[in-house]
């Protein structure tokens, strides 16, 4: 039996983030998703690979490294 396609909000619900970081990781994070005509498809085999590989750490390493900043460069420690 195949594997079936699966949306941008069950990718997003498998991996219990927001469908905006599903959208970023596409863009920016090359995470494995299918354009079939105005919708993303995705095989959840190939997102788990693409995670296991650390395909998603690269995007928590920047936003540690902003509230790492925002707290140093903060006025007063605030």
């Amino acid at each position: 039996m195949t594997e079936p396609w699966t949306s941008v909000e069950d990718i997003a619900r498998h991996l219990g983030v927001a469908k905006d970081s599903i959208y970023r990781w596409i863009e920016r994070r090359k995470l494995p998703a299918h354009r079939i005509g105005r919708l993303w498809k995705f095989k959840v085999s190939e997102v788990d690979d693409w995670v296991r590989a650390g395909g998603a750490d690269s995007d928590q390493r920047v936003k540690a490294g902003r509230a790492a900043r925002k707290v140093i460069h903060s006025p007063l420690g605030k």
